[in-house]
């Protein structure tokens, strides 16, 4: 999947959908992240590796990231520090999605700047919970 898009558009000032990107080399994943944002009523951009997701985080600017640590070109980590390191990316939440589930795994994404780690496979309705926390700016509203 090179690119997958979905955006809504209404006038409604009380309907805003915030826009994601989502990062993932699989296909699957890639689908699955699609369905639960949209779930979410969030907006979505894809990306298939890191250096398509930094142009992408530059370009669209989204509300929130959802990045896979494990792309075939640069590692998750290192798209996270490099977007962290742009003025104009370095408020963008990042959440690390990942089979890595070692307490040093996660301890290296959040020092890195991600803000969360949602491991796979997903508890669907805890990774909802998280993308609308940060693609709504819902924290603390829980």
């Amino acid at each position: 999947m090179d690119m997958q898009t979905r955006f809504s558009f209404s006038l409604e000032a009380d309907s805003f959908q915030p826009l994601v990107l989502a990062v993932d080399d699989n296909d699957d994943n890639l689908q699955l992240l699609a369905q639960i944002l949209a779930i979410a009523d969030c907006d979505y951009i894809t990306a298939v590796d890191g250096k398509s997701a930094i142009l992408k985080a530059k370009s669209y600017r989204p509300s929130l990231i959802l990045l896979d640590m494990m792309l075939p070109d640069i590692s998750g980590i290192d798209v996270t520090r490099t977007l962290k390191q742009d003025p104009q990316t370095q408020a963008i939440p990042i959440i690390a999605v990942t089979a890595m589930a070692r307490t040093e795994d996660k301890e290296s994404f959040i020092t890195a700047g991600c803000v969360e780690c949602a491991i796979k496979p997903y508890d669907i309705v805890q990774l909802e919970t998280v993308i609308r926390k940060y693609a709504f700016g819902e924290i603390g509203k829980s």
